[in-house]
């Protein structure tokens, strides 16, 4: 537990320390334009134009120094974990360069999606090879009722999709000022909890959870994500210093999905997590829906862009989501207090 802490704080410290210097280091190297396919979009984030982005870096950089201090450096799931982290990140600075240095907006979606199925399934396949190696049993666990479904070597497909959906549903909310990374704040302090709970015997016995051994260690992973995420919102809040851009939020998006397979908790993951599942889903329905009809079901997606377009101020958008955020969580967390 005393890690766990140390582990926060050191993250937090770190990203509040040299934030002021990462971000006139981005200020020289990587503004972000306002542009994307929506003019109208692009006229109301016109004040955004120019801001330092690629933020990300300094977050990552927080995670892994606060989990070289304060992790087991021998256990698999940290080994993994930080693999996780900096590949995803790797793939969002790649997207981001490109925003930046060339005409194109970024990376295609064919070309991410394809890089992002090639690493998870990558890693997918080091999980499964580990948890085989000691004996950990791979399953599916169904919180309402406490069912467990065997995966066996399914976990490969099941871990890699689950990481490649949540490392883009949080990249797609990463659109306003502390929007992600005060929804992700929630959520990360959830799985904080879960994984040390999941790593702890005698507590995963007494919730009725999966007992994971060695799975404990992802706690302190996660609290170095939660301890530099709540240092880069400091900068990142109305009116952002720095965005986190792509290598930011692919990275801390993967680093919630490995937990969540870790911990057997993927399940509770789309409760407590609800707010990347709806702004997902708002994509997914409106080019959907657009295709077949020629009709839009909101103004524009993700969904607190359609916010956005109906008036409301910035900042109410963001409180309210991160309302939400930590009523999901409190809602995830009752699914297993009440059996």
């Amino acid at each position: 537990m005393a890690r766990i802490v140390l582990a926060t704080l050191t993250s937090f410290l770190f990203t509040l320390l040299f934030g002021p210097a990462a971000i006139r280091w981005l200020q020289q190297r990587f503004r972000e334009p306002v542009r994307s396919d929506s003019t109208r979009l692009d006229e109301i984030q016109a004040s955004k134009n120019q801001t330092p982005t690629m933020g990300g870096l300094l977050i990552i950089s927080a995670i892994v120094i606060a989990t070289l201090l304060w992790g087991d450096l021998l256990n698999h799931y940290i080994q993994i974990g930080l693999v996780v982290a900096l590949a995803f990140a790797g793939l969002g600075a790649w997207d981001d360069w490109t925003k930046l240095k060339t005409s194109r907006n970024g990376l295609s979606v064919k070309q991410k999606l394809l890089v992002q199925v090639g690493i998870a399934l990558s890693v997918a396949v080091l999980l499964y090879l580990a948890e085989r190696q000691h004996s950990t049993e791979a399953s599916l666990f169904w919180p309402f009722g406490g069912h467990r479904i065997p995966l066996g070597i399914g976990l490969v497909v099941w871990a890699a999709f689950v990481t490649v959906s949540v490392s883009n549903a949080v990249n797609l909310t990463d659109g306003l000022d502390g929007l992600a990374s005060g929804c992700m704040i929630c959520v990360a302090t959830t799985f904080v909890g879960l994984t040390f709970i999941a790593g702890n015997q005698f507590f995963a016995n007494r919730l009725t959870v999966p007992y994971v051994s060695g799975g404990g260690e992802v706690a302190v992973l996660m609290s170095s994500m939660l301890g530099g995420l709540l240092g880069f919102l400091w900068f990142n809040c109305h009116p952002a210093q720095v965005f986190m851009g792509d290598t930011g939020s692919l990275s801390i998006g993967s680093l919630l999905a490995f937990a969540a397979v870790v911990a057997r908790q993927e399940v509770l993951l789309v409760i407590c997590g609800g707010v990347f599942v709806v702004e997902a889903m708002s994509v997914i329905l409106q080019v959907g829906c657009y295709k077949l009809t020629g009709q839009r079901i909101i103004l524009c997606s993700p969904l607190h862009n359609h916010y956005l377009f109906r008036g409301d101020p910035e900042t109410r958008i963001v409180i309210r989501f991160w309302i939400a955020s930590a009523v999901l969580v409190v809602v995830g967390i009752g699914t297993l207090l009440i059996r």
